[in-house]
């Protein structure tokens, strides 16, 4: 059942060297919070994983906290590349980056095995690409019953899932709205999860087309007013494009970038 604790206290207790880590959110949601207090925390020699992943895994790794990225994409959106990212990948700093790259399809098939407790799905999704030739963890398969060429990729099990949501209640019931991308999947793969909330209220009020992660599937719940900013959160606070757009000269300089860092950890220059 989940616990309701401070994001320093859920992180602290549930993230630890060398884990798997997903933080996922679809352009909305996105645990940016979370992300930062991984890294004040100095975490390090993670596997970050996420479909998407954009500035807060590019301030991840650029921090120093992962070792390997798992991913279908990466970059800042509507605006560029993730500079942190390719410096890792490119100049290994501040530490070497290894990464395993899938398709969208992929990883969310990825996350379904992971939550149903299989050992891997099957898709058409790569079929004429050259992923399988770059990525260990794509393998051909025989349908046994009709004989059709079809891919297999593995389970994603992380060993915590962090997402953000906008309402938990007292008990530690989630509840979300609005593009809610594969949250669900990612934190019932999980064997450990956080949700970081905008409030935690008395009741969730029915909401159409509302997901209720239920207490019994959620580790921790910590409140966090604005933890998703500068994406955005459905019903609360729109996304800060000019955020993004900050970042862009930020990330793309190692001294800025290190400046930014040691505000955020509050190390004196």
């Amino acid at each position: 059942m989940a616990e309701l604790l401070s994001l320093e206290e859920a992180v602290a207790r549930l993230v630890h060297d060398g884990d798997t880590v997903a933080l996922e959110g679809f352009t909305h949601l996105i645990p940016v919070a979370a992300g930062h207090e991984i890294i004040r925390q100095r975490r390090r020699g993670l596997t970050l994983v996420r479909m998407t992943p954009d500035i807060v895994y590019d301030q991840l790794i650029g921090a120093g906290c992962a070792h390997k990225l798992i991913f279908s994409w990466g970059g800042n959106p509507g605006v560029g590349s993730l500079h942190r990212f390719r410096d890792a990948v490119q100049h290994d700093w501040p530490v070497p980056l290894e990464i395993e790259e899938h398709s969208h399809a992929g990883m969310a098939n990825r996350y379904v095995a992971g939550a149903s407790g299989l050992p891997f799905a099957v898709l058409r999704g790569y079929t004429g690409t050259d992923l399988p030739a770059q990525t260990a963890t794509i393998k051909p398969i025989t349908c046994p019953f009709t004989g059709e060429k079809l891919t297999a990729v593995p389970a994603l099990n992380p060993d915590v899932t962090i997402v953000h949501a906008q309402r938990a209640d007292r008990a530690g019931n989630v509840q979300m709205w609005g593009i809610t991308g594969v949250q669900k999947e990612a934190v019932l793969a999980a064997k450990r999860s956080i949700v970081t909330v905008e409030e935690i209220v008395d009741e969730l009020a029915p909401r159409p087309g509302a997901v209720v992660l239920p207490a019994w599937v959620v580790t921790a719940v910590a409140e966090v007013p604005g933890g998703a900013k500068p994406s955005y959160a459905a019903g609360y606070y729109e996304r800060d494009n000019a955020a993004y757009q900050a970042w862009d000269e930020v990330g793309r300089d190692r001294e800025e970038f290190t400046r930014w860092l040691n505000e955020l950890t509050g190390v004196k220059a």
